[in-house]
């Protein structure tokens, strides 16, 4: 009996000990990454033209571009922050978009089953933009 006490005993501390590690199975948490560099804007420009929101607006279902839309919300910020004070070509074109993606969500588009009207012309006015902002980053990739 006093044999089976210490297995018992023995086998719950072990337990204890074993439980205790599992928080950190993986290794420790990763980090979590800053700001993406400054080479990211145009492989980001890239990946945003490529979609069909891009390529054909005027065909697009609006409530079909919402991710897309939301997307280039999020860029506007980079495309601000690539500008700074030294190319106000570019903070325009920041602008333009951030007008842009307002004009797509006051008109209601991510409701829209159809295309036409103002959230067509909202992503082909997103669309425009885009392609400005793309060749001027692509500009200055070339001119630095």
């Amino acid at each position: 009996m006093r044999t089976r006490r210490s297995l018992v005993a023995l086998g719950g501390a072990l337990i204890l000990v074993l439980s205790g590690c599992g928080g950190n199975e993986a290794g420790p948490k990763p980090k979590q990454g800053g700001e993406p560099g400054p080479d990211a804007l145009p492989i980001k420009l890239t990946a945003l033209t490529a979609d069909e929101c891009y390529l054909s607006p005027a065909q697009q279902l609006p409530k079909g571009c919402e991710k897309y839309v939301t997307e280039l919300s999020n860029t506007a910020g980079q495309v601000r922050k690539r500008a700074g004070d030294t190319d106000p070509r570019l903070s325009a074109q920041a602008d333009a978009l951030t007008r842009g993606v307002s004009a797509f969500r006051s008109a209601s588009c991510t409701t829209q089953a159809a295309p036409g009207g103002a959230c067509t012309q909202a992503l082909t006015d997103l669309s425009s933009t885009l392609t400005a902002i793309q060749n001027l980053v692509k500009k200055q990739a070339t001119t630095g």
